[in-house]
This record gives structure tokens, sequence and C-alpha cells, in this order.
């Protein structure tokens, strides 16, 4: 276990052990799985393989019980995995807060259950942290897909009704709309880490402090949408909201076994909510009710012409329920970026939560 340090802001160098606040004893892992399927153990691997992480908080929200035996034989074994089983499907959110509950460590990682971590990765972003005198702090890694390139929502500008039905409806493809995409991904990469309304929940660090003094997740969103609704809370209070590009991770994506209308449909109907709850005029509250129906829509046609492609590009491999084996191993990854495979796969980003809960944080 690592020691405990005081706070300090100086730069950290790979030498320096983590500097701490309070009495936690350093950096936990949060992780929600459901369903996800092969990645999950390449995915407890970098993550306990990390000398800078203390432990893994993993909550099991749906695993296959091969899957889930396996879990538990593993955290028999293994003292820095701390597994959350029993509870169900509670919801990505309130998994999230029920894990970060149970954490020891005074830093938390949001990462994914199939997503990677890069040696260093939670150095750099305790890091960036400490350099803002701010508070409350989010800190959002880059999101790269499996092919190396920046996967999108990662980097992500105002989220409001229009420019979400634009984006939805891909108007934004058109110049004259251009400017209210959501999404950067395309645009260069900053050099440093850089205040931007919104990251991907794929993969962020907060304090504990920080975490419990903004509320934790909003458990009213079943998947999808929270961490929106958690960047702008944050902003709300006075904080801010990091990109940083040196902090990446790989996020396999779609390798959950869900349904994509499904996963769209609550995706639509969170974004409905969220935007509800933020409006603060009568105009505002009055758009977000008439443009919400048209946005859950929106969700639901994106997901009829993904299965479409899907469909028409591989009828077998649509039919099969389990997705594609990963092309890239966790080693591979890890490895210095001018030795990491290039491959192609899946891209669509996937959380698993599906059933409500009102657990607060």
């Amino acid at each position: 276990m690592n020691a405990l340090y005081p706070l300090r802001r100086e730069a950290l160098t790979a030498a320096q052990p983590l500097p701490y606040w309070g009495v936690g004893q350093g950096v936990s892992v949060v992780s929600v799985a459901f369903m996800t399927g092969p990645v999950l153990w390449e995915h407890v691997d970098s993550v306990l393989s990390d000398p800078d992480v203390d432990d893994l908080v993993l909550v099991d929200n749906g695993s296959t019980d091969e899957d889930a035996a396996r879990l538990r034989r593993l955290a028999e074994r293994e003292p820095r995995l701390v597994l959350i089983q029993g509870g169900g499907n509670i919801g990505f959110a309130a998994a999230c807060n029920l894990g970060a509950s149970r954490a020891s460590g005074a830093w938390l990682l949001f990462l994914n259950p199939d997503a990677l971590l890069r040696p260093g990765v939670v150095r750099t972003m305790v890091a960036a942290r400490l350099a803002r005198p701010e508070a409350p702090v989010v800190v959002g890694g880059r999101i790269l897909n499996i092919d190396g390139s920046e996967q999108a929502g990662g980097r992500r500008g105002e989220v409001t009704p229009v420019t979400t039905l634009l984006s939805l409806t891909r108007l934004t493809k058109l110049p004259r709309f251009a400017r209210y995409e959501i999404h950067q991904e395309h645009a260069p990469a900053p050099l440093r880490p850089v205040e931007i309304p919104t990251i991907s929940g794929a993969c962020f660090l907060m304090s504990a402090a920080d975490y419990a003094a903004v509320g934790g997740f909003d458990t009213g969103f079943f998947l999808h949408v929270e961490d929106i609704d958690l960047c702008w809370r944050v902003r709300r209070l006075g904080g801010v909201v990091l990109h940083h590009p040196g902090a990446e991770v790989l996020h396999y994506g779609h390798t959950s076994f869900t349904e994509p209308m499904f996963v769209e449909y609550w995706k639509g109907r969170g974004l409905a909510r969220y935007f509800r709850k933020r409006a603060d005029l009568k105009r505002r509250k009055l758009l977000a009710w008439v443009l919400g129906p048209f946005i859950v829509a929106a969700s639901l046609a994106r997901a009829g012409v993904l299965l479409w492609r899907a469909r028409r590009r591989s009828p077998r491999a649509f039919a099969a329920v389990r997705p594609p084996a990963p092309a890239v191993s966790g080693a591979d990854f890890r490895a210095a970026p001018e030795r990491r495979p290039r491959v192609t796969g899946p891209t669509v980003s996937d959380v698993g939560a599906v059933r409500r809960s009102t657990q607060p944080f």
C-alpha cells in the first residue's frame, strides 16, 4: 500500500509517490460491469498491474454465471479487488456511487469495464488535478478506439437540446450547422490539459472529497448522460472540467451484450431528462419538453440505422449474440505507443446499466 503524503502541487515524476488528501489510502478505481465479456479480464489485469492503483472496486451489475464465479475466485485471492455482487442491475450511476462509497482511496478513477489503463495515466491525472486550485474538478482522459484514433465523446462541447438534436440528426455535417457539433474528437488534440464543458464517463478522475461535494452521480439517469450531468453540476459549483490529452486509455466499446435499441432508448430518455433538469427559464423548460420526444425518436432512429448497417455488413455476425473478440491485447496497448498495433474494430461506446435506483451517494 502506498504511503500517505501531504497535499502539494508541484509536478510529479515517475519516481515520486502520489500525494493524497486527508487520510485516504491512495487511488481507487471504480468500475461497473454488466455482461461485459472477455475484455473484462484484460481490464482487471490492466488496473491491478498499475503500481499507482491501491484497489479496484468492481460492482457487478450482472454477469454470466461463469464470469460471476470467476470474479469471486479472483477476489478471494486478490486483496486489492473489492467485488460487489448480488444487487442485480441497479444502474450505472447508482453502481458508481455504491463503488465510491466502498473505495478506500482519496482519489477516485472511474473506468469502464471494457477500458484499459496505460502506465502513468493515474499519476498524470492526479498531477493535473493538483495543478488546479478550484474545486470541484473533473479530469477526463483521452479515450481511444482500438485502432488508435480518438473516440467520440471524450471531448464534447455544451450539450443543449439544439446541439443534441442537430448532432443526432447529423445536420451538423452541413456547413450552416457545423458550429453546433458537440463532439470535438476530430479537432486537433491540445498539447496540455484544457478546460472543456463535457468529458466522457468512460475514464475520469476526481478526488473523493470533490465527488462527495458534488453529490456523486444523479441516480435518476438509467443509462448514459449521467456523465454530462455530472460535468454540468461541477461547473455550476464553480469547478472545472478538464480534458487531459496525455491520459490515454483504450476503450473497446460495444462489448456488453445489450440490445442497441435498448441502449439508445435510455440515452434519449436521459438526454430529455437532463434538459428538463437544467432548464432555468420558462422558455427553456418549454423547449426541453417540446424537443424531448424528438430527441428520444432521433436516438431510436440512430440505433435503427446502426442495426441496419450491421445486418448489411455481416448478417451472420449480427445474428451472433457475442460481439467480436478484442483484436488487441492489454499488453499490446500498455506498450509504447509506437509499438501498439493498429487494428480496426467496433467503436460504439456502451455502459451496462438498466434499472432505476434512488440510492444516494
